[in-house]
């Protein structure tokens, strides 16, 4: 079954996306990061990390002929022979210590004319190791009657059921 398999259409043809989907990463390659709409940053993540995976792919690959085919292939999705020469000689070291999510998008204000959601789409550093997440701690029983209340009901021989909670509550 293909469900959720469908590309980024961004509402155009074929060859356009693809045209579009090349300048749009050569600028990322050159600059680093870029703003465009939310939709377009998506799309290029896709797009890019594959790119990017076949820098790191012809960095690793011994013989000369691996090599030249991944740059073909790059440089036949990027068509942007400088671009694809600067991640593949300089920016591809960044990356190889790195199993993947090459890029990082942060959402912006909407654009002022057409209120569109904007985005910021960039190349992350090889140091970069995200964000931290946060322990969560969630209340056990009722949000009313708090951890503390909760325990020593529960100590006090009460059921774990949160029926008998709230009955015990009303009563």
């Amino acid at each position: 079954m293909r469900h959720k398999k469908h590309p980024f259409k961004l509402g155009v043809k074929k060859e356009h996306r693809q045209a579009l989907l090349a300048g749009l990463s050569a600028a990322l390659f050159r600059h680093g990061s870029i703003r465009t709409t939310l939709a377009k940053a998506k799309a290029l993540r896709q797009f890019a990390e594959k790119i990017i995976t076949m820098a790191c792919k012809a960095f690793r690959a011994d013989l000369p002929e691996a090599k030249l085919h991944q740059r073909r292939m790059a440089v036949a999705r990027v068509r942007d022979h400088g671009a694809v020469e600067m991640l593949f000689d300089t920016r591809v070291e960044e990356f190889l210590n790195r199993p993947g999510g090459y890029t990082r998008i942060y959402k912006l204000l909407p654009r002022r004319g057409d209120a569109a959601k904007m985005a910021i789409i960039e190349l992350v550093a090889a140091n970069d190791r995200g964000y931290k997440r946060r322990k969560h701690i969630r209340p056990y029983g009722n949000k009313q009657m708090g951890i503390a209340g909760y325990e020593s009901f529960i100590g006090a021989g009460g059921s774990k059921d949160l029926g008998a909670i709230e009955s015990s509550d009303s009563a």
